[in-house]
């Protein structure tokens, strides 16, 4: 069966990308974040594994108002850079992993979780910048991706409980997969931020080490957090680490924390990023 190894939880903000792509890592504004990450990707470069299952948010990329699923699982043997408004982002084609993907689809959907079945799809700032914050400027990325693109962006997102459910239904699947890969999945999305309105420029890291903490040691009880809560207290795009729970709900119940950072802010939000081995 396929060894899911490793959950990462980490914020997919798009400044981050812009600072990779332009080689401003060593200015002063952007020092102290990547000078925080760096164990990150030590660990993943001795990590090492074979397939990263991506989880995070399509930002009217690939999908618009006109077709919004809410879990959408990437089929295809690649996915390019999105243009997302100034060019696709110079980083490389992720190749997929169609095997795993179908046998994902199959596993899921005969689980009674209903999945919108994409066999051609760009992938934006979401999932790219999570890779770039791993592996940095690669010229090819070290791992096969498969993409899994959650709705946080248009009311209703799903909850908290399900996505943590269908995190356990993951890892089911994972488990039947008779290929020996090692996989890692990430949860991609927040931390606290606002991006409009009276509260925009919003960060609660109170609400950020508080969700990381129950997300390690009781992550029912963050699952049980509604959207009320999200909202109120991390901002209207909060609702986005609701995502990290389908990582977390794919590990086993104890966990081993290997790594966390939170930094404040990048660009206007709190960025963090959270390791995570199966103890």
């Amino acid at each position: 069966m396929a060894e899911l190894i490793a959950g990462i939880g980490t914020s997919h903000v798009p400044a981050v990308g812009a600072a990779i792509d332009h080689g401003k890592q060593d200015e002063p504004y952007w020092a102290p974040y990547f000078a925080k990450i760096e164990p990150a990707r030590e660990w993943m470069a001795e990590t090492q594994p074979d397939v990263c299952l991506v989880v995070y948010n399509d930002h009217a990329s690939a999908f618009s108002l006109e077709l919004i699923p809410t879990f959408a699982l990437g089929l295809a043997p690649s996915f390019p850079p999105a243009d997302e408004g100034y060019g696709p982002r110079q980083v490389p084609t992720a190749a997929g992993h169609p095997e795993l993907a179908w046998h994902l689809a199959e596993s899921l959907i005969l689980d009674e979780f209903d999945l919108t079945l994409v066999n051609e799809m760009p992938i934006d700032h979401g999932c790219t910048v999570p890779l770039s914050v791993m592996y940095g400027r690669p010229e090819a990325w070290p791992c096969r991706v498969v993409p899994l693109c959650v709705n946080v962006v248009q009311y209703p997102a799903p909850t908290g409980h399900r996505c943590h459910a269908l995190g356990k239904a993951i890892r089911r699947a994972l488990d039947a997969y008779p290929g020996d890969e090692r996989v890692v999945i990430f949860g991609t999305g927040g931390m606290s931020h606002q991006l409009q309105g009276e509260r925009a420029g919003l960060v609660n890291p109170d609400f950020d080490t508080a969700f990381m903490d129950r997300l390690v040691s009781d992550p029912d009880a963050q699952a049980a957090v509604g959207h009320t809560e999200y909202l109120r207290e991390s901002g209207s795009e909060g609702i986005e680490l609701v995502m990290w729970l389908i990582m977390r709900g794919a590990l086993n119940d104890d966990v081993r924390e290997t790594y966390r950072m939170n930094h404040v802010p990048t660009s206007n939000a709190s960025n963090g990023l959270l390791i995570l081995e199966n103890a």
